[in-house]
């Protein structure tokens, strides 16, 4: 006859599952372990070039160096010189307010392709994703060169519907001389590229948005801009504040279209952006601490917006 013995409690306790607190161990190590390729891509290819520009900036580094010479520390006298260069601040300004109009066209122009394609049928709505997934990879210099040809001064074809529209000889004007011209330019090659990504984005928002409440909201008479604003844009905030601190990054540091219509037939002097500025000073130029100076400044103004956008995020999730 066996004789049942009973183990204290503690006992019991103690022989629990001796794998759970490694298991949790194991759960917590798990997303370091997925997200290690990709920080090891980010530390190689941006993180250890960043370092290397933040410690160049600090130098005086010249086409001597660049030829093997070794750098010398100047401390901030980089920054003295570009903080205190009239040239650095206009061309900083010029560089927000395109980018100011190129966020607010690309935004608006973005939201309304996006109520659009809603309202459009299956073939339509697929004719209009397809014209914008084209626009959208197609590169940017080579977009850029193809604008140019549209704006060419002897057989652009603005040029040409002009004349036939107004009845004058508009055969020989340069858009890209005159810098205002150059900049509307350049703001409609920028926002033609960006409008895709934000179409396509809103449209996905779009289907959160229930249709029952827009459907009640219609009912009791609501109109459609009402709809939008009181019902839609909650729904979208979240993403439009996501695609708005992405324009405003990429705008603000965009070169291709500007380098691009320079060498077609802009004047240089007078339509740089920050990012064409950087390759100026530092390639051109050849002075590759005060060009590390002007990144360093322009790394710090995205650090403030991401900064912005990572606060507004958090306080929209312990809402």
């Amino acid at each position: 006859m066996a004789v049942a013995t009973e183990l204290p409690v503690d006992a019991v306790i103690a022989s629990g599952p001796p794998s759970a607190p490694r298991r949790r161990r194991r759960l917590a190590l798990t997303p370091l372990l997925l997200l290690s390729p990709a920080l090891v891509m980010l530390a190689v290819f941006i993180g250890w070039p960043l370092v290397q520009m933040v410690v160049m900036s600090f130098q005086e580094f010249g086409r001597a160096q660049i030829f093997g010479a070794p750098p010398s520390f100047v401390g901030l006298d980089n920054y003295i010189a570009v903080l205190t260069d009239s040239g650095f601040w206009q061309v900083l300004a010029r560089s927000v307010l395109l980018c100011v109009v190129c966020v607010a066209a690309t935004m608006v122009l973005g939201v309304l392709v996006a109520l659009l394609m809603t309202k459009l049928g299956r073939v339509m709505r697929t004719a209009v994703s397809v014209a914008l997934l084209l626009a959208w990879a197609m590169p940017a210099l080579t977009a850029t060169i193809v604008w140019g040809w549209i704006f060419d001064t002897q057989y652009g074809l603005v040029n040409y519907a002009l004349s036939q529209l107004t009845g004058t000889d508009w055969t020989g004007h340069s858009w890209l001389i005159d810098p205002l011209s150059f900049f509307a330019v350049a703001a409609i090659i920028i926002t033609w590229g960006a409008i895709p990504f934000v179409a396509f984005s809103v449209y996905a928002g779009l289907g959160q948005v229930p249709d029952e409440v827009l459907e009640a909201a219609q009912l009791d008479g609501a109109g459609a801009f009402s709809r939008f604003r009181l019902i839609v844009f909650p729904y979208l905030r979240s993403i439009l504040v996501v695609l708005l601190i992405l324009q405003v990054i990429w705008d603000l540091r965009v070169f291709a279209q500007i380098y691009a219509l320079q060498t077609i037939g802009g004047v240089r002097a007078d339509t740089n952006t920050i990012g064409v500025y950087i390759y100026s000073v530092s390639m051109a130029s050849g002075d590759l601490g005060s060009g590390g100076a002007i990144s360093v400044i322009l790394v710090a103004i995205m650090l403030v917006i991401s900064g912005y956008y990572i606060r507004s995020m958090l306080r929209q999730e312990e809402a």
